[in-house]
């Protein structure tokens, strides 16, 4: 309970490390504010990896380290001035090669697996790496290929403009310098000076377009005191949320905890708009189904009142989606928006819920877990869908309860890559609810789980959470391991209402 005291008092704007992609795009401000530029371009000199590369050290993910060695080394190669930084860039060199030789196999094997605007954002960085003859022409590789598919999509948007009221604002260094014309600069920053709460958008627009005060002012704002940015800033609705949700799950309702819930739970209601929803920052334009889902799924556990018009403003013709525009639906969006129609009373009956039963159905692939576009591992969406589905539509998550069990590692943890406190939290809360609907065949499992994650709850963490490169939402993280050891010492699930 102790833990969540402290997750309650800490959740404010959101808690995450800093990324090389986000940081090595304030690195090239040096005209702008040589201070600033300097302390990132140290932080990126002080983060390359032994191979060379930039991008998150504990899993090799491709997409991530392709984005994050591209932005670092064009950072590096602009403004690097010592010999320190000529070695870095030499091996760099080699770390590039090596990623661009991977391209045809990683792209043709894990096309699904690409972070947030990997194919329109990764062109325009070739294209800058390949002026400065850091690599050479890439032509009809299949990262050269990438150029004339960003072309094609850009094109196609029919004269409509990136602004700040869609998503797409939040890869807006997607346009490059080459089309520049496709963003609607009048209305694309936010109100704290951002682009999509993306230090990485409001840096390029500094360096390519405008440097008005309030953009340079909120870049200081988000650097962290060694120089690095994280992927997204600020986050203040998605973190207090999962805190909350998980929190619920492990259904700790002591007066004092719940009188500390509060100013939480008002903060979510103040941000929410009516009829359209939430996002995952009280500031931030854009709304979607996945936020959504999550903050009405925890007002209904808490007993605070939902908005189902906001809700179902989510619902396409096969499943709910997260956000306008998306080229292909979330699994996790959907969860979590079921999990919502579900503690508010929806029986599994009511179309809404087929609906996205099916798609759950249809998506689930043989060896009964889900993938999902927001996370790298299937231990999340699917570990989410047996919450949502036990007591509810078991059927459907019996093949995952069976995946899950059959994973776990023989030192008690899970993970799809390593064993990490994540997936194994994750792996703790869905066969605790499962218990918790009589099934005791996973007692066992259950308890050589919590043993492990008892002795490696404590951070670093990997980054395995999907934006334009990996990252790490800690606290997050952290209230979903505090919940799976609170329920299994519990030995139930009790569902606040």
């Amino acid at each position: 309970m102790n833990d969540f005291k402290a997750l309650l008092a800490s959740a404010d704007q959101g808690h995450m490390p800093s990324t090389a992609y986000d940081t090595a795009w304030i690195a090239r401000l040096g005209e702008l504010d040589y201070e600033m530029s300097n302390r990132a371009l140290e932080w990126i000199t002080e983060h390359q990896l032994a191979d060379g590369s930039w991008g998150t050290s504990e899993l090799y993910n491709y997409y991530d380290r392709v984005v994050c060695t591209l932005a670092a080394m064009t950072a590096l190669t602009r403004r690097g001035r010592r010999a320190r930084d000529r070695m870095q860039i030499e091996k760099g060199l080699i770390a590039l090669e090596k990623i661009s030789s991977q391209a045809d196999y990683q792209m043709t094997n894990d096309p699904n697996g690409a972070t947030v605007g990997f194919e329109l954002i990764v062109p325009t960085l070739i294209c800058e790496a390949e002026n400065l003859k850091i690599i050479s022409h890439q032509g009809d590789r299949i990262l050269g290929r990438l150029q004339m598919k960003r072309a094609r999509k850009l094109s196609a948007m029919g004269g409509a403009k990136i602004n700040r009221y869609i998503s797409a604002a939040f890869s807006a260094e997607m346009a490059g310098t080459d089309m520049l014309g496709v963003l609607d600069l009048e209305n694309l920053k936010e109100a704290n000076g951002s682009v999509g709460h993306s230090p990485s958008a409001t840096a390029y627009l500094a360096q390519n377009v405008q440097t008005e005060a309030e953009v340079m002012d909120y870049l200081r704002q988000v650097i962290t005191p060694d120089g690095g940015a994280p992927n997204v800033a600020p986050f203040d609705v998605f973190e207090r949320g999962w805190v909350l949700w998980n929190l619920a799950l492990a259904g700790i309702d002591t007066p004092e905890i719940l009188a500390q819930c509060q100013p939480q739970l008002d903060f979510l209601e103040k941000a929410w708009k009516p009829g359209r929803g939430i996002g995952w920052a009280a500031g931030y334009t854009p709304k979607d189904g996945d936020d959504t889902g999550l903050i009405c799924e925890v007002l209904a556990r808490f007993g605070r009142p939902v908005d189902f018009e906001a809700l179902f403003s989510y619902e396409q013709e096969k499943w709910f989606r997260c956000f306008e525009h998306e080229a292909n639906p979330s699994v996790s969006a959907n969860i979590h928006i079921l999990g919502a129609l579900r503690h508010a009373g929806f029986p599994a009956e009511h179309p809404a819920v087929k609906k996205i039963l099916q798609f759950l159905r249809e998506t689930r692939n043989s060896s009964g877990y889900w993938e999902d576009k927001w996370h790298v591992s299937p231990y999340y969406a699917s570990a989410h869908a047996v919450v949502a589905c036990a007591g509810y539509a078991p059927e459907l998550v019996e093949p995952t309860v069976a995946w899950l069990l059959e994973t776990q590692r023989e030192n008690g943890a899970w993970g799809f890559c390593i064993p990490t406190a994540e997936e194994t939290a994750y792996s703790v809360q869905a066969l605790c609810v499962w218990r918790g609907h009589e099934n005791e065949a996973v007692k066992e499992p259950l308890k050589h789980g919590a043993a492990w994650l008892e002795e490696h709850q404590e951070p670093p963490y990997p980054a395995l959470w999907i934006g334009k490169c990996l990252y790490l939402p800690e606290l997050v993280v952290r209230s979903a391991i505090s919940s799976a050891l609170e329920m299994e010492k519990k030995g139930s699930v009790i569902c606040l209402s």
